[in-house]
């Protein structure tokens, strides 16, 4: 019975330019028309026959347009399961018709806001009928097309040329991945403007990157860390808090380490047995940046390293832990930021703004490890040079590219960041180094990225450092292998880029 039951469409767009083509498509293909109000009347012009949603559910339109589409007859001829007999059923006894296709255009809310002054004006055209069709439709995008946006009318009347109105799984899937994405954009925007003004002060900055901007955090902070003390978070210290927990991440679970962190990269890291001796070294790799930047340990701050760091102009001090005589230290500094970390798993999927869109990725998970290097020089690093090679790794992993970076005794020594060349990258580190009298031999260096050429090998060997870690990948590795062979320099290979743009 359900098979001999007329396709039905129902139409309800506030953008009508060029649903006339499509309407008339779908009468042409034998699809019975339902529409709304001013969509009704549009097709109308055009001589297409449609059925008006009042008629089928016995309903006008009440409270001003508020409720239209809202009704069992609608959704039901969405919803049902059409390889279910009970719904099949069901659908028969209550005389609820097959629709097929839904095709919404929604009231234009941000037009709406960034043209009106009036805040009721701007309530009703918060979309409920029309965004409820669209998550029902794409719902059960198994049995239902759902063009959800104007910008899909094109491509949709495309299709039904293309298919004579079937559609496979997989274009239902994609109309159903394109509409839950606009109803989420959707529902961002309303979001977004009803916290205007009111928004709840944990989630308020005190400006973006510079005082001119706005600044908002969307997100549960409690999650990651509680605030024992200090001023009022800024977006600048989110992105540093950010980049130091991330860091620090990687060496959770290993000896004391503390890491000094200025704008998103490490001037300062180091392991030792006590977290006093490794805040002391982390220091010393770079004391001049370390002013006013943030700090971060993976053990417990006592008072011996917080009498250290209360001699420190600092933004933000974290750890997993402070004991008392800490806390009360570090809280002589009114201002200084202190929070308590907590251990959190992030998604695994990193999103940030390009154009007039988005950027999704993968979260870069990977973690080099001594039992999966490629050893690929005849000399071979030794147990110090291996646990140095894969401390520089991690700090380097966490460092904007491209960089480089020189470790020694589980000491961060230098790094050069954010370099247009990884020659450039290299020179910055080794000066940087000499500037505050590190003796480079017997060091270690981490690339982010492989060696285009072994320029970067020799300029290292002059400089007294022995053992090189990088992914590897260059069609002329060979040179670069070549070259550490002969002068009695060891390298191991990752197989992993770790780019961080």
């Amino acid at each position: 019975m359900s098979n001999q039951i007329q396709k039905s469409a129902l139409i309800s767009v506030y953008n009508k330019d060029g649903i006339d083509k499509i309407a008339s498509k779908l009468a042409s293909l034998n699809v019975k028309i339902l529409s709304t109000g001013g969509t009704e009347k549009y097709l109308n012009s055009f001589g297409i026959k449609t059925e008006k949603v009042e008629d089928l559910t016995n309903y006008p339109s009440i409270f001003g347009g508020r409720v239209k589409t809202l009704h069992p007859k609608i959704f039901g001829g969405i919803l049902y399961r059409r390889d279910f007999d009970g719904d099949v059923t069901e659908r028969d006894n209550f005389d609820i018709p097959n629709i097929d296709y839904v095709i919404v255009d929604l009231y234009p809310f941000e037009e709406t806001v960034n043209g009106s002054k009036s805040h009721q004006e701007i309530i009703e055209k918060i979309d409920i009928g029309g965004i409820s069709l669209i998550r029902a439709a794409a719902k059960n995008y198994k049995d239902v097309v759902c063009v959800s946006s104007i910008k899909q009318y094109k491509q949709f009347l495309t299709d039904l040329d293309q298919n004579k109105g079937n559609f496979s799984l997989s274009k239902r899937k994609e109309y159903a991945i394109n509409s839950f994405k606009l109803s989420s954009n959707y529902d961002n925007q309303i979001s977004d403007y009803l916290r205007d003004g009111k928004l709840d002060k944990k989630n308020m900055l005190r400006y973006g990157e510079n005082p001119h901007q706005e600044g908002y955090f969307h997100g549960n902070l409690d999650e990651i860390f509680k605030k024992i003390s200090g001023k009022d978070l800024s977006y600048n210290n989110l992105l540093d808090i950010d980049s130091a927990y991330n860091l620090m991440l990687e060496f959770w679970d290993d000896i004391p380490t503390f890491a000094i962190l200025k704008h998103n990269n490490a001037c300062g890291v180091a392991s030792r047995k006590t977290i006093n001796d490794a805040y002391l070294d982390a220091l010393s790799g770079d004391p001049v940046s370390a002013f006013g930047g943030v700090l971060i340990s993976n053990s417990e701050i006592n008072k011996e390293t917080a009498l250290e760091i209360n001699k420190l102009f600092c933004e933000v001090v974290m750890a997993p832990a402070f004991d008392n005589d800490a806390t009360k230290i570090l809280k002589e500094k009114k201002n200084r930021i202190i929070l308590k970390i907590k251990r959190k798993k992030f998604n695994d999927k990193i999103v940030r703004t390009c154009l007039n869109g988005t950027l999704i990725q993968d979260r870069d998970n990977i973690t080099d490890k001594v039992d999966e290097l490629k050893y690929v020089t005849e000399t071979r690093p030794n147990k110090v040079e291996l646990t140095d090679l894969i401390f520089a790794s991690k700090i380097c992993k966490h460092t904007k590219s491209n960089t480089i970076v020189l470790a020694k005794n589980l000491q961060l020594l230098s790094s050069g960041t954010g370099q247009t060349s990884r020659v450039d990258a290299l020179n910055q580190a080794i000066e940087k180094a000499k500037k505050f009298n590190f003796n480079l031999y017997g060091s270690v260096m981490a690339s982010d990225a492989f060696f285009p050429f072994p320029d970067c090998v020799e300029i290292a060997n002059k400089s007294g450092i022995k053992s090189v870690i990088q992914p590897g990948g260059s069609i002329k590795d060979n040179l670069t292998v070549e070259f550490c062979n002969n002068n009695g320099m060891s390298m191991v290979m990752t197989g992993n880029r770790h780019f961080k743009h």
